[in-house]
């Protein structure tokens, strides 16, 4: 019934929201990096296995994002003092100065849309798309 229009809505709107999130990102972050580095800040250290269950995305994919991110500085790896098999990735000060303009670049955009419509308004979609997410 309403699938239709709301597939063409959310489309356009995705759309709209990743190419605008990375031109402004560009060029020392991408958002799929921005994801990593929330989660690790989020979390302690994290493995790059541990990362699979966030990302829709294949181990060999992970490698190679990580290799990206610690070319530019945003991460480091270590190796686990007890066990050397074991992998840590870290943020350096560098991808925590990243991750906050990635963050304010997006909170910018994200508001500049919701602006659009009421508190009221902006309340009852939060509400809606959380039923719809759940």
């Amino acid at each position: 019934m309403y699938t239709d229009d709301f597939g063409k809505i959310w489309t356009k709107l995705t759309k709209e929201l990743r190419m605008q999130m990375e031109t402004g990102l560009a060029p020392t972050l991408t958002e799929g990096q921005l994801h990593v580095l929330e989660l690790l800040i989020a979390g302690e250290r994290m493995k790059p296995s541990d990362l699979i269950e966030f990302l829709t995305t294949t181990p060999a994919a992970i490698t190679t994002l990580l290799d990206r991110m610690e070319k530019n500085e945003l991460i480091a790896r270590e190796r686990d003092e007890k066990d050397r098999r074991v992998v840590w990735v870290n943020v350096t000060n560098k991808g925590k100065a990243e991750c906050k303009r990635g963050m304010d670049i997006r909170d910018k955009l994200l508001n500049a849309y919701l602006s659009r419509v009421s508190a009221h308004n902006q309340k009852l979609l939060i509400y809606l798309l959380g039923k719809v997410a759940n």
